[in-house]
Order: structure tokens, then C-alpha cells, then sequence
């Protein structure tokens, strides 16, 4: 499948000038997203029909695209398959998909992906950190938290902010103050 592999890959999945954090689903040869309806990727996927996986190294850019839109300059335009797709400045790689909705309802998009093109920007080699890692759960549940602030979700946040406090380093932990301040937790 190249770069994306067997399971559920976090990615920064980028459309038309609009970033946000996505888990891309690798399955059974299958390659899908879950959207929630009404947001500017569901929109835009409906809308132009392309998606590009992000893959990137940067636990400051998780938690920003989760919770605000990025300047125009942070995004490179790209010609793939007759189309003009976005892809971020700072991707290490990405995979450019067309993008087709297979099922529409109870507020949430299941698109399936075709691979269009494939690039590695930069050979970079990443050990596994769990600080890295826990943020990117802990973005997960902080934007749900934000929305609803269930208790559940707050007991995850605290157990995933632990490790990365414990397992993060520099940039982690500035990416955890940055996501506290979304939420407004301190």
C-alpha cells in the first residue's frame, strides 16, 4: 500500500487551503476516512472530490490543525491527475487520493480513498515516542472534550497529558501547553 500501512495512520489530511488532523483507515486493500459532517474537510471532499495524507513529524502542527486554519503559505499547490491538490509546506511525504463518499449518514462521511501519487519530501528517521504519540491521542480526545466536556473524555486527557509530560520533549510539551490553552484547561 506504500507509505500508509495496515491499520488506522494519523495523518494531516489536507483539501482545498484546510488542514486537520484524520485518521486514514488501511484495510482489507481498502483505503477510507470517517469524516463528521459540516466540516471544512467534509465540505471540501464533497465539494472537489481529493484528499492528500500529510505525513508529518511536528506535535505543534497536530494540535494547531485540530483547532485552528493555517495561513495559505503553509500550504503547496499540486497538479495530480488533472486536479489542483493541497498538500502542507512541511510534509515529510504525502499521497494524494481522489475521494469518494460511499456512505453518507448520522452525521458522519465514510470516504474511500484511491491513490493518486505518492512522494517523500525528506528522508527523515523518527524513534518511536510516546510522548509524540500520547499527544496526538490526547488531540484526538481534546477535540471532542471541547465540544462536550464529558468526564470520560477529561479522565483520558489527563492519563495521555501524564505521558507526554513523562515521555515528550521539547516541542511536545510546548504542543501540550498549546493544546491546554484550546481547551482551557491549565
Amino acid at each position: 500500500m506504500g507509505l500508509l500501512k495496515t491499520g488506522i495512520n494519523e495523518v494531516i489530511a489536507t483539501t482545498a487551503f484546510n488542514a486537520a488532523p484524520i485518521g486514514v483507515h488501511v484495510r482489507d486493500g481498502t483505503v477510507s476516512m470517517i469524516l463528521f459532517s459540516g466540516t471544512h474537510t467534509a465540505e471540501n471532499i464533497l465539494r472537489d472530490g481529493w484528499v492528500v495524507a500529510n505525513l508529518v513529524h511536528d506535535p505543534l502542527l497536530y494540535v494547531k490543525t485540530a483547532f485552528e486554519d493555517l495561513p495559505r503559505d503553509a500550504f503547496v499547490e499540486e497538479p495530480v491527475a488533472g486536479k489542483t491538490m493541497c498538500r502542507l509546506a512541511e510534509a515529510e511525504a504525502w499521497v494524494a487520493y481522489t475521494a469518494q463518499v460511499e456512505k453518507n449518514a448520522a452525521g458522519t462521511l465514510r470516504v474511500v480513498l484511491t491513490q493518486e501519487k505518492e512522494i517523500i519530501e525528506t528522508v527523515a528517521v523518527h524513534p518511536v515516542n510516546r510522548g509524540f504519540n500520547n499527544l496526538v491521542d490526547a488531540t484526538v480526545h481534546a477535540t471532542r472534550y471541547r465540544e462536550n466536556r464529558d468526564p470520560e473524555l477529561k479522565k483520558l486527557l489527563e492519563y495521555h497529558t501524564g505521558i507526554v509530560r513523562k515521555c515528550g520533549g521539547k516541542k511536545e510539551l510546548a504542543a501540550l501547553d498549546l493544546l491546554q490553552q484550546y481547551i482551557g484547561d491549565g
